[in-house]
């Protein structure tokens, strides 16, 4: 979910953080994995059969949080000029949100929630590959062969669709999400003063007015109403917001690392309430992708602490 936030976003404000700030950084990035992991349980709870339906109301709750969060962070004037800064780039990166949050929505109705976590999990070894290939950055041998390792695991995910097992549509959808998070990653580096809160929240009004004009009727029951807001409000908003605020506070490779609980316990918590097991080949698959990103961050956390200071690299990929 969060391995990558965009630089201004996460600059420290202070020069020193203390130890107090600190420690509640760390809790406050796990909280965001922990929030950003329930979404695929709280959407196996939505009994609406259009999921056009479900990516308007998620993404109308989603926005309302993040604007109040804005309003109540840095005012009204202050929000209006974080949104007119963005320029370009931060709607480039608003529609690769929209896209991904849109994504995820439909294709959790044609595959499990394991398989789309875990191939997401590999876009920021696809960002590095994207960096390469348009922008010749330099890429460390041991990082090729993680982005080999990727390309192997999602292979094996993505064989399933080949054979029948599982609809092409849900992993086509996946791989879509992975590398649109791939391609925000790629921008923000680029574009230092694109902020992720903003950017995020204008993905949500994107997805939304799309979904509008797709949907049926706007109705639903006051049960999915419920889950709805939880997972546009809480499962996306609030996790956002838990983000932004604590991965300020502590180094980028630990921020980094702790939001593997995103992917790691996502399909945990959709296999104890909806008993959804991955099959064999998503369990074989996701892990050999998870080893990648974790060797990845590894070698992140080699270089970025040296010297440690506070900071966040990249864009979340909260869906």
């Amino acid at each position: 979910m969060a391995e990558t936030l965009p630089p201004r976003e996460a600059a420290p404000a202070p020069a020193e953080v203390s130890s107090r700030d600190e420690r509640i950084g760390f809790l406050l990035v796990f909280l965001s994995a922990l929030f950003w992991s329930f979404g695929g349980a709280i959407e196996r709870f939505i009994e609406v059969d259009d999921s056009w339906v479900v990516v308007f109301w998620r993404s109308f709750w989603a926005a309302a949080f993040l604007l109040g969060y804005m309003f109540w962070r840095d005012g009204v004037a202050g929000t209006v000029r974080l949104f007119a800064n963005m320029g370009l780039p931060g709607v480039a990166v608003a529609c690769c949100f929209a896209t991904a949050s849109t994504s995820f929505v439909v294709a959790l109705g044609y595959t499990t929630v394991a398989n789309i976590l875990l191939m997401q999990a590999g876009a920021p070894l696809i960002a590095a590959l994207l960096a390469f290939i348009l922008f010749r950055e330099r890429i460390s041998t041991p990082t090729w062969v993680a982005i080999a390792a990727v390309i192997a695991g999602v292979a094996i995910m993505v064989s399933e669709s080949f054979d029948g097992s599982v609809s092409p549509i849900g992993d086509g959808l996946a791989l879509t999400i992975a590398f649109v998070f791939a391609c925000a990653t790629v921008i923000t580096r680029r574009y230092a003063h694109v902020r992720m809160t903003p950017a995020t929240c204008l993905g949500t009004m994107i997805a939304g007015s799309f979904a509008a004009t797709q949907l049926s009727s706007f109705a639903v029951t006051g049960h999915d109403m419920g889950f709805l807001f939880a997972f546009g409000a809480l499962n996306l908003g609030l996790g956002l917001a838990f983000f932004a605020t604590g991965a300020r506070m502590i180094p980028a490779a630990y921020a980094a690392l702790i939001s593997t609980f995103e992917p790691l316990l996502g399909p945990v918590w959709v296999w104890l309430v909806h008993s959804e097991i991955p099959s064999q080949r998503t369990m074989i698959g996701g892990a050999i992708v998870f080893a990648a990103l974790l060797t990845h961050i590894g070698l992140e956390f080699r270089r970025q602490m040296r010297p440690a200071r506070p900071g966040v690299t990249g864009m979340p990929s909260p869906h």
